[in-house]
């Protein structure tokens, strides 16, 4: 078993940063990207490498004190910035990005960003992960996830590149030591395997991954995928005064069906990747920011094909707009970017499809999107197109179990007065429980829904109000993954050191109150 005592790894790299709510950086380590949850901790950790990890995990538990870690601080919940954390490890600066010749593969610090590494990688190995859109999202969390992104139907989730996992555990007697888990190694292939879309912050503080296609042999260059040279990038716009219920119908039946014919492990379709923004009418618009890769054969023609499918029958866009760009560019671009307004409050709910929306759930999505009672512009539901190989590998191969979705939905809402929170809240909630209505208002994994995404949690599963399908929150996000990581759990966090409400919890453990 590959594990590293806090000796091996240098105990003297020096004393981790320690800031207290004296401390002038205390309000700004506090501080996540959702300005719902500001956290009091009794103090802050900041460390710069595994040893200062341990030294503070080690002082934790001995203090007793509620752990929590942060990498980029895009937790949608409550669960880093919750009153009962006391000791919160801000994983930011472990952030370096290399090669390690050791285990050729590539290394990557838990505290760098998504646009961190997408930069690192290509600038200086010409290759990339299918990471996210949003460029400040830290890596801990995101691979821990899954991970995925504008890439991913062409090459998959983050984590089927994850070849090791540097994480400090708790052993059963409170002490803390650093282990790096692999797929190769009998005695870590559990916690290997957890942390390929397990969700962070369950089992140990993660410090390094190690990132490589499976199997793949040669020089670094050859060891990760490589992005497209130059995509084409085309906006379409529709705006609210011109779709009525019946062309918005068309629009989103024609959008997901595409998704239906074109979401094979081998479609030559993978190339192109989409996300369709349905903005409350209170934005004016709804969107398509569609990206393909044009050295793809026939690139012009696939994205034309596309775009003529979604609007078959409907109508021509009021804007459309194309481009092309180089791909490290393309990250960056306002309509497959997304900047993240650290300025705001918001909520999320999520799904994953199987089938297209039925007809009759597009007729809840139009009502709620056009209710005059509600007049927020920061407020939708965003239609990201997934599937390809991203339903490559099989359920149990890795810790997601969507493996056979076609598109990922995304209900949000963004408001900056916290007094208008109630309202905000009360609209989301609504508009996700009736598009749900017959499962008990969240999407039960069945033919045409396949739960949801353990990177978007939501909290409101806990409450019968919300959640009548009497299924239990893990069951819509791990499904029949959950025993196994229940297993992994009870051996890595003997004494429950790592948990919120939306935690794995060992098999004796039920609820969300821990």
């Amino acid at each position: 078993m590959e594990t590293e005592t806090l000796a091996s790894i240098g105990a003297g790299s020096g004393d981790p940063i320690i800031v207290g709510p004296a401390d002038a950086r205390y309000p700004d380590l506090v501080r996540g990207v959702n300005q719902r949850w500001i956290a009091s901790p009794d103090y802050v950790c900041v460390p710069t490498d595994t040893a200062q990890v341990v030294q503070i995990v080690d002082r934790a538990v001995r203090e007793g004190r509620r752990i929590a870690v942060r990498s980029g601080g895009h937790c949608v919940e409550q669960m880093v910035g919750a009153p009962e954390v006391e000791a919160l490890i801000d994983m930011s600066e472990i952030n370096d990005i290399d090669f390690d010749p050791e285990r050729d593969a590539f290394v990557v610090g838990s505290g760098a960003t998504v646009g961190q590494v997408y930069r690192t990688l290509h600038k200086r190995w010409g290759v990339t992960v299918p990471a996210g859109s949003c460029l400040t999202v830290g890596m801990g969390g995101h691979i821990a996830g899954g991970g995925y992104g504008p890439l991913s139907r062409r090459f998959g989730y983050v984590s089927d590149y994850l070849h090791a996992v540097e994480v400090v555990v708790v052993d059963a007697d409170g002490t803390a030591r650093a282990v790096v888990a692999t797929a190769a190694d009998e005695q870590t292939r559990d916690l290997w395997w957890a942390h390929t879309g397990g969700g962070g912050g369950n089992f140990g503080v993660i410090t390094r991954y190690w990132l490589r296609i499976p199997g793949a042999t040669g020089s670094p260059t050859e060891l990760l995928p490589r992005p497209p040279a130059r995509v084409l990038l085309q906006q379409d716009v529709w705006v609210w005064d011109s779709l009525d219920e019946e062309k918005f119908t068309r629009l989103l039946r024609n959008h997901n069906e595409w998704y239906e014919r074109n979401s094979d492990p081998d479609s030559p379709a993978n190339a192109l990747y989409s996300g369709l923004w349905c903005g409350s009418r209170a934005s004016a618009f709804v969107a398509m920011c569609t990206m393909v890769d044009a050295d793809a054969p026939n690139a012009s023609a696939m994205l034309a094909d596309y775009v003529s499918a979604v609007c078959d029958g409907v109508m021509p866009p009021a804007l459309s707009s194309l481009r092309e760009v180089p791909w490290l560019h393309a990250t960056s671009w306002g309509g497959i970017a997304d900047s993240g307004d650290h300025t705001l409050s918001f909520k999320i709910k999520a799904a994953d499809l199987r089938r297209r929306c039925t007809d009759k759930q597009i007729s809840r999505i139009y009502r709620h999107l056009t209710r005059t009672d509600y007049d927020n512009h920061r407020a939708g539901l965003m239609f990201v197109g997934c599937g390809g190989r991203m339903n490559a590998l099989s359920t149990t191969e890795t810790a997601i179990v969507q493996r056979d979705s076609i598109l990922k939905l995304v209900y949000s809402t963004h408001w900056e007065n916290p007094a208008e929170t109630d309202r905000h809240l009360a609209w989301l909630r609504e508009f996700y429980a009736d598009v749900y209505a017959e499962t008990g208002g969240v999407p039960v994994p069945n033919e045409q829904t396949n739960g949801s995404y353990v990177n978007n949690p939501d909290f409101d599963v806990f409450e019968e109000q919300w959640n009548k399908s009497g299924l239990a929150w893990h069951e819509l996000y791990y499904q029949h993954n959950y025993p196994r990581l229940q297993r992994v759990k009870q051996h890595w966090d003997p004494l429950g050191i790592f948990t919120n409400p939306f935690a794995v919890r060992p098999p004796e453990v039920e609820g969300p109150d821990l």
